[in-house]
């Protein structure tokens, strides 16, 4: 193995602007669920668009949850017998529960 796939394996690799932009938008939306403070934001944030490896953008929301780790909310999955009973009788309300209830089809 030479240098070149070496550093490539361990994430030693230039980040893109677009990854760049992907972390300020991870920590954006954990600022938003209440894990970082504004102050706490603003510095990784400032620190995500200096970083110039992949290594440095990791370091920056190792300590926050992924996006697939995040618990949904509960209540999120509209009632099916519900909507279609809302839907048949009061086709507003039914459309209002569905889009209040997170827009997800029950099937």
């Amino acid at each position: 193995m030479n240098d070149v796939t070496t550093r490539h394996a361990g994430l030693d690799v230039r980040a893109s602007d677009d990854e760049r932009e992907q972390t300020v938008a991870v920590l954006r939306q954990n600022f938003a669920d209440g894990r970082l403070t504004q102050a706490e934001l603003e510095e990784r944030a400032s620190a995500a668009y200096a970083a110039r490896t992949r290594t440095q953008l990791r370091d920056l929301t190792g300590d926050l949850p992924d996006a697939d780790e995040r618990p949904s909310r509960p209540g999120m999955t509209p009632d099916p017998v519900l909507l279609c009973i809302l839907l048949c009788v009061c086709p507003p309300a039914g459309v209002a529960y569905w889009l209040l209830s997170g827009r997800r089809w029950p099937w």
